[in-house]
């Protein structure tokens, strides 16, 4: 069968590949792949700036953000053939630490856990694969493509349980919420948080175009300056975008007692003026909090099945902007104005 597989570490190394099938030992579910979504980190990996290959092989397939039919399951699993899933990237490490042992892999606590197209495991951008039935979850079929925003739908799922355990150290009753960054990440953040009932504003720099409208098209408000601007002393702000003036203007407006969820990633090794002092008294005496959140348990997965069945469908098509076959991957990679969310087609439906 056919597959994108990637040399990690090493740069344009990708190739349409002829791999075997999927290994038995992958898991019992076989599932037909019909799209895969593009995102930073596969970006990372083509660039060879990130990654590791399954033991004792070279090269890896790529892809986490995955939408599939399932062929076969075994009798009692939560999926039948037919069902329209995803499959789950993080695997709790072997040892297991004590937060793998009950199922928060996305804590993992000594890194020995592995990730499907990232780290010591094959992902989902190839024809077929193979999953335990613990680690694949069906999504709504009325979704059809959009399925594949799923993924990146668990991870601010996930932000928001964050957002919401750490704010009810106290009365807890957020009613404005900032999100940095109109990307896939912070428009499905956008999305829950209008779910939620919270006066939304998005912060980012295109002044037109696709993003403004499908932040518009939420209910939500949609800003290109600065958080003060935006929104003085929001109760929740999710940081999406790793930009370090970003992160810093977060921390440094984010209301009393709110909430400060980082999932952007910043680059290494610039540095950013910061009135440490300032900064240090404001966030002391107001009660507030910043936490970094990264990847999702299958809660968040299921919560995110649950936020992108009550979405509007138009909307959601919308957000996945650009398909492109799998012959033709490369152009995936060709950035183009109105991106937004980018999707590998494996087996068209």
């Amino acid at each position: 069968m056919k597959a994108l597989t990637v040399v990690p570490l090493q740069k344009d190394s990708a190739e349409l590949s002829d791999v075997g099938d999927p290994p038995p030992t992958d898991g019992e579910v076989l599932v037909e792949t019909l799209a895969v979504g593009i995102c930073g980190t596969d970006i990372e990996i083509l660039s060879g700036e990130y990654g590791w290959a399954p033991p004792g092989r070279e090269r890896l397939v790529l892809g986490h953000e995955s939408l599939g039919r399932v062929l076969e399951a075994p009798a009692g699993a939560p999926v039948a053939k037919g069902d329209l899933v995803v499959g789950i990237v993080r695997r709790p490490d072997p040892v297991p630490c004590a937060n793998c042992a009950v199922g928060e892999w996305d804590f993992c606590r000594n890194g020995r856990y592995t990730e499907r197209g990232i780290k010591e495991h094959d992902g989902y951008l190839s024809e077929r694969y193979r999953i335990t039935p613990d680690f694949v979850v069906k999504v709504d079929a009325s979704l059809g493509l959009a399925g594949v925003l799923l993924e990146p739908t668990s991870v601010v799922a996930k932000a928001w349980e964050q957002v919401d355990r750490i704010g009810g150290r106290a009365h807890w009753d957020p009613r404005t919420a900032v999100i940095t960054g109109a990307g896939p990440i912070g428009l499905l953040a956008a999305m829950i948080a209008v779910q939620r009932g919270l006066d939304v504003h998005v912060i980012d720099q295109m002044t037109e175009g696709v993003k403004p409208d499908l932040v518009r098209a939420l209910g939500a408000n949609y800003h290109t300056g600065t958080i003060e601007d935006a929104c003085p002393e929001p109760d929740a702000i999710i940081e999406c975008t790793g930009v370090s003036s970003l992160v810093l203007d977060a921390m440094e407006h984010v209301g009393p007692g709110g909430v400060v969820c980082l999932t952007g990633v910043s680059a290494a090794g610039r540095t950013i003026q910061v009135d440490e002092g300032s900064l240090n008294r404001s966030m002391v005496l107001a009660n507030e909090a910043v936490a970094g959140s990264v990847n999702a348990n299958r809660r968040h997965y299921e919560a995110g099945a649950r936020a992108l069945a009550a979405a509007d469908r138009d909307w959601l098509e919308r957000v996945v902007s650009r398909r492109v076959p799998l012959e033709r991957w490369s152009e995936a990679l060709q950035r183009q104005p109105d991106d937004v969310k980018v999707v590998v087609e494996v087996n068209p439906g």
